[in-house]
């Protein structure tokens, strides 16, 4: 009984390093894949509105208007000073489309009754290349949902300070591919 439990023992040793063994493999293995050139060169940028939904039309579920998400990403990408933002997308090395959108959808439970909507607001910002159109690059940020009017306005700016963080990275994760040599 004892040399079986010996054998036991070391059979589900080998069978839990294996995998770890094999994942460590992989991921010395993985390289990152590279950011974009245009993303990388970068200095202008156009940033278009491509859109704010609020389904609460009479009674809105955030303040500010459909405009908000847009007014507040260019305010935010301005002061950062991270990129000169351009009146045009024929000026810019790049064009950022913003979007809001508040989805809803019914929680399905047993026989196909519903207890309610749901509703899922989110940031959507997309990086394009002026000249092809070709998305390069693209972030969403979810909206955390509350009840009260000031929660979810809080929310919203949270989560809209989220994306323009997002692209604040990975527009300094460029430049240090840029000025990084590649290693041999």
């Amino acid at each position: 009984m004892n040399r079986r439990m010996a054998l036991f023992v070391s059979c589900a040793v080998l069978m839990f390093s294996l995998p770890s063994g094999f994942i460590a493999a992989q991921t010395k293995q993985a390289i990152s894949a590279p950011i974009p050139t245009q993303i990388q060169l970068a200095k202008k940028v156009f940033i278009a509105n491509a859109g704010g939904d609020d389904p609460g039309i009479d009674e809105p579920i955030f303040s500010g208007g459909v405009d908000r998400s847009y007014n507040q990403f260019y305010a935010a990408m301005k002061s950062a000073g991270r990129y000169e933002l351009v009146g045009s997308p024929a000026e810019a090395d790049l064009l950022f489309e913003i979007r809001f959108t508040v989805s809803t959808s019914t929680t399905k439970v047993f026989k196909g009754d519903s207890i309610g909507s749901t509703l899922d607001p989110q940031f959507r910002l997309e990086i394009r290349d002026p000249k092809t159109s070709a998305l390069l690059w693209a972030f969403t940020e979810h909206v955390q949902w509350a009840i009260l009017q000031g929660n979810r306005n809080r929310n919203f700016d949270q989560a809209s300070a989220r994306i323009v963080t997002d692209v604040l990275a990975l527009g300094t994760r460029a430049l240090a591919a840029v000025t990084t040599p590649a290693k041999p």
